[in-house]
């Protein structure tokens, strides 16, 4: 009896794995496509934008996609304070994939 190969072998990193962890979860596509349709979002704005995600949600969203290098932060030194956000030229990089993930989606509602 042959023994059954990985596909993705415990000693690396998968690459389908590892974009998932990167883009995946409920919150994460739409901060991505909401930035690439406006291009630069304050805090209040992502906030409104989408309803259902809570403060802590929000704010832990948006720290991994930063660390995840998909999202910019900047901060200006004002009172109140104001933070925009971007997509980065990685981020930039997931919109087609995104937007190919939309039209299906909208395809699949429409059924």
């Amino acid at each position: 009896m042959k023994k059954k190969e990985k596909i993705c072998p415990e000693e690396t990193t998968c690459s389908v794995d590892f974009a998932f962890k990167r883009i995946g979860g409920k919150y994460k596509g739409r901060i991505l496509w909401y930035l690439h349709e406006h291009t630069i979002l304050r805090y209040g704005e992502l906030s409104r934008t989408m309803p259902d995600i809570t403060t802590k949600m929000l704010t832990q969203t948006l720290k991994e996609l930063e660390s995840d290098n998909l999202i910019n932060r900047k901060v200006y030194h004002e009172v109140p304070p104001k933070v925009e956000y971007k997509l980065t030229e990685v981020g930039q990089e997931l919109i087609p994939f995104i937007s190919y993930l939309k039209d299906w989606g909208d395809k699949q509602i429409e059924k």
